[in-house]
């Protein structure tokens, strides 16, 4: 089999890791993809969002099963494209993907078909959101509708922080049409947890618990990121856990898409917080996360590959998904300055070093010259260590970085203690 995966950071990188683990398949792409995975992969110059162009890739190459990474080509429509040529593709259609490009489109949902998730009220119009914040107990979460990579959410601790996050999102346009509408909803209290699925339409499957850490410094401080690194399996989330987000979470939102006459067929992200109540959705995303791809696929035993076969063909529940009896700790090594202005182009050493040390280092923002490595991202590598531990695999991953450095190069020194 030939298989193309869309995308260029670290969770496209563990995509093509278990991918390549598949003794059924015969060849990788990936578009755009980064020099870390030229040892696994073929890269295409095509960028992620240029549909027609994948499509025609696609076609021409003749490729078996095309896997989009990130949220945006969901968003626009990639896989209603690949649909209408007869290719077949992981990740939903468009309107599908509006659980995540449209926080108002997933709340609206979940009310509907009674999923749990925080009380919340949408607005259009800066003077009513100004108002409405006037009377509501602190914190308050207000979230820009669209997509922002990550970081259109924000936890207005009192007034002054709620009318500033309103002024940027819907005056300042600083998440441009992203922030034509707002979301402003209860704050939870509890322990975040990511719970991803694969999802053929009709029957869905949760992959391993993960904990992604969204805060740049230590103790959960600091701006949110894209992620920082994350854990699988969450030692927190047991069999009843798992068993009341199957039922209460997964099930309904999937019937609930299906009553709303969307086939919904790739991978399910439902980010949780473990309230008192029980577990409450924060946000759905439309795709893998990332880093929680670079935590949760290395401990994949079951072929990638067939599990995407079932889900194309959807009979996803015949299928037996097995895992490594593991954990997994994944550790991001960001740029300086990142989440804000960050300066490329640094030098990397040490990566095959890191290497040696039995450990797995995804690659999300470099460039290769001659045989040297270079930052270009905000989040540069991860480095994913596992062990019959958790505490096991925590030191084995900041032991491995140890050994990496560029100029400016930070990460947080608490993954795996939260």
């Amino acid at each position: 089999m030939r298989i193309l995966v869309v995308g260029q950071g670290g969770r496209e990188h563990a995509l093509c890791y278990a991918i390549a683990k598949s003794k059924k398949v015969k060849e990788i792409f990936v578009s755009p993809g980064n020099p870390g995975m030229d040892e696994i992969a073929r890269r295409v110059d095509i960028n992620a969002e240029n549909i027609a162009g994948l499509a025609d890739f696609a076609l021409n190459k003749n490729i078996d099963i095309t896997v989009v990474g990130p949220e945006t080509p969901l968003a626009l429509g990639i896989s209603d494209e690949f649909n209408k040529r007869g290719l077949n593709v992981i990740g939903p259609v468009k309107e599908g993907a509006l659980l995540e490009s449209s926080k108002v489109f997933a709340k609206n949902l979940m009310r509907k078909y009674s999923v749990p998730t925080a009380f919340y009220e949408v607005f259009d119009d800066y003077r009513k959101a100004l108002e409405f914040i006037e009377v509501q107990k602190f914190p308050v979460v207000i979230k820009a509708e669209g997509l922002a990579q990550g970081k259109g959410v924000v936890i207005a601790r009192d007034k002054r922080e709620a009318r500033e996050a309103l002024e940027d999102i819907m005056v300042k346009k600083v998440f441009g049409s992203s922030g034509e509408r707002v979301v402003i909803e209860e704050f939870l209290e509890g322990r975040e947890v990511t719970v991803l699925a694969f999802c053929d339409g009709n029957s869905i499957i949760p992959m391993l618990p993960s904990r992604d850490h969204k805060r740049l410094f230590d103790n959960n401080e600091g701006p949110n990121t894209g992620g920082m690194g994350a854990i699988c399996p969450c030692p927190d989330v047991d069999g009843n856990l798992m068993e009341d987000i199957y039922k209460k979470i997964l099930i309904r939102t999937l019937e609930g898409l299906k009553k709303e006459g969307i086939i919904y067929k790739g991978i399910l992200y439902a980010g949780l917080m473990l309230t008192k109540e029980g577990p409450k959705v924060l946000e759905f995303n439309c795709r893998f996360g990332d880093p929680e791809a670079q935590a949760v696929l290395p401990l994949l035993k079951s072929d990638v590959v067939e599990i995407f076969e079932s889900i194309i063909n959807e009979n996803l529940d015949k299928q037996t998904i097995e895992w490594e009896g593991l954990f997994a700790v994944n550790v991001v090594a960001a740029s300086g300055g990142y989440p804000g202005k960050y300066e490329k182009g640094k030098k990397i050493i040490g990566l095959e070093k890191a290497r040696q040390k039995g450990v797995f280092v995804f690659h999300s923002g470099t460039l290769k010259s001659g045989n040297e490595y270079y930052t270009s991202g905000g989040r540069v590598l991860s480095v994913t260590a596992m062990g019959a531990k958790l505490s096991e695999a925590r030191e084995k991953a900041y032991d491995a970085l140890k050994e990496i450095y560029f100029e400016g190069m930070h990460f947080r020194k608490d993954i795996g203690l939260y």
